[in-house]
Parts: C-alpha cells; structure tokens; sequence
C-alpha cells in the first residue's frame, strides 16, 4: 500500500460502502479455485483504500463476510478465515503506517476465539485514528443488525434506564453497529448483481446506488475513481426539490 496523503475535492461522500462481489466467479473463469479469488481481491481492497484516502473520503466499509455466508461450503468458510487471520496479521502495521483506525462490525461469537483476539489486536493497534476510519463488516447481517439494536434499547427501557418516548431516529441509529459513524453517502456492488443483499439496511436508506459489472479482484484505481466522479455528478434531494436544492446551494455559497 503506498503511502496516502488525502486531497479532499468537490462532492466526494464521506462514507463509501462496498459490496466486494464476484470473487468466485473471477476465479471459475480462470480455472482456478474459489479461495484464489478472495486472495486476488485482496490487492482490490488495497486499490480502493488507496482512492478513498486520496479523494478524502472519510470512512470506508467493507462487506467482507454475511451472516448467510456461513451456508457457504466448509472448505471455502475455513479459507476465507484464514484469509481473513493473515490480512489481520498483515496488514495491521500499514494501516497504522497511513492513520487508518480499523473496526470490525458484525456478530463476533461464532468466530474462532483466535480469529476474535486478532480482531481486538488490530482495532487496539490502529484506535486513535480520525483521518481515515476503514470498517470490516464480518458476519454482519442488516436484519441482524437492527435486531440487537432494539433489543438493547428494549432492555434499556424495560429497566427503566431509558423512556420509550425518548427513541427517535438519531437514537436508534446510534444503536446499530456502526454506532455515530455517518451512514454511506455511497454503496458500491461489484459483480453485476443489482440488490444490497441484507447490508446496511438502516444505514443505507438514502445512500447512492452504483452497480458495477466489474467482478471484484478487478475493481481497483480506475474503476473506483469512476465510482466517485458518478457520484459527484448525481444531485441528493433528499425528499426536496431540484429548485430547493439549489437555492440551498445559493445560499450556502
């Protein structure tokens, strides 16, 4: 990974959310086994990294690994968590090298406690950081997600620790995983699937879409580059107008 120097420019979102597709396929095509794949997107998730930090992006995540992606084969899970061990191992020291703070969201109990010690390790080495904030979903479900959400503020109200009436959006969203990281500006899928297959749910209500063809190992400075001049072409109204919007980008001016 080379070393990132951020240049901020016009309508780059701040969080960028990433659906890493295709792997699998990637491989198939060249003959080669499914784990062949994930280890190619690799260098993938280094090229992106890279753009994100030099465009100023703010926040990066990542869907490395679903709650539906234990139903995968036995072999293929066991590869990718040791795939997912030595990127840990590895990769740490550079994160840290180019202030980017790591955290890992998602269900961690069903992970093998050496893989979970590696998490904390990571997250521990490279907390601090506010120039670059990188999020690994692993075992991460939307529905998951907003489930222990409100069961937490459900156990905080029947304790009398918090009122019903004081739960409102800003609370809730609080209560997700990604905490008060803002939700994704842009969500990103590689692979030529068109759907957010269970992630982010909550977060992604009004986050731009962009879908590419591109299977993942091969989406790397160019293809995101043109990811986030899509995006900074695109108005966000959010429920106003075209002429609102731009009277609000008048006055802001």
């Amino acid at each position: 990974m080379e070393k990132l120097r951020p240049v901020a420019g016009p309508n780059v979102p701040r969080h960028v959310a990433i659906i890493m597709d295709g792997n699998n396929r990637w491989a198939r095509r060249r003959l080669l086994p499914g784990v062949a794949g994930h280890k190619a997107g690799v260098d993938a998730v280094r090229a992106v990294i890279e753009v994100c930090a030099q465009k100023g992006v703010e926040v990066l995540t990542l869907f490395a690994f679903s709650s539906e992606n234990w139903q995968r084969p036995a072999e293929e899970v066991s590869a990718l968590m040791e795939l997912f061990l030595s990127a840990l191992r590895r990769e740490t020291r550079k994160l840290n090298e180019n202030a980017i703070s790591l955290r890992i969201i998602g269900d961690r109990s069903r992970f093998h406690p050496e893989l979970q010690a590696a998490m904390r390790e990571a997250e521990e080495a490279t907390a601090g950081s506010e120039r670059f904030i990188l999020q690994i979903a692993a075992n991460y479900g939307g529905q998951w997600d907003i489930l222990q959400a409100a069961r937490r503020l459900a156990e905080e109200a029947r304790c009398g620790a918090l009122a019903p009436e004081a739960i409102d959006s800003a609370m809730f969203q609080s209560y997700l995983a990604t905490g008060e990281i803002p939700p994704p500006d842009l969500c990103i899928r590689t692979g030529g699937e068109r759907r957010i297959s269970n992630f982010l749910l909550w977060q992604l209500a009004y986050a731009e879409l962009y879908f590419s063809d591109l299977f993942w190992p091969d989406f790397k400075h160019e293809a995101m580059g043109k990811a986030l001049l899509d995006f900074a072409a695109r108005q966000r109204r959010f429920g106003k107008t075209s002429e609102q919007v731009a009277e609000q980008a008048r006055m802001e001016c």
